[in-house]
């Protein structure tokens, strides 16, 4: 085996807005993300909501996190909490 083929590729990160944490060990993030109108050529914002897996449970509603992506741990959850960047105020 060569080693290209025995490396992993890199998983997606996002960083993210904590939007509720009212579930057991779970977390929405909201992605906010600026895409090009393809017609009138301005930015608009486009948000992505991402459901992520909190462990510890530490995260609050307003906290900056940055989201990893891994295997599916539920129904919606295919993304992990790797680390708090900044809390709410």
């Amino acid at each position: 085996m060569t080693e290209e083929t025995n490396t992993r590729a890199s998983r997606k990160v996002r960083v993210g807005v904590v939007v509720s944490d009212k579930m057991d060990k779970s977390i929405m993030v909201s992605i906010e993300r600026k895409v090009r109108h393809p017609i009138y050529k301005k930015y608009v914002k486009r948000t992505t909501k991402l459901m992520a897996h909190d462990a510890k449970e530490e995260a609050n509603v307003g906290d900056t996190v940055r989201i990893m992506e891994t295997r599916p741990l539920s129904k919606n959850k295919r993304w992990r909490l790797v680390e708090i960047l900044k809390r709410a105020d």
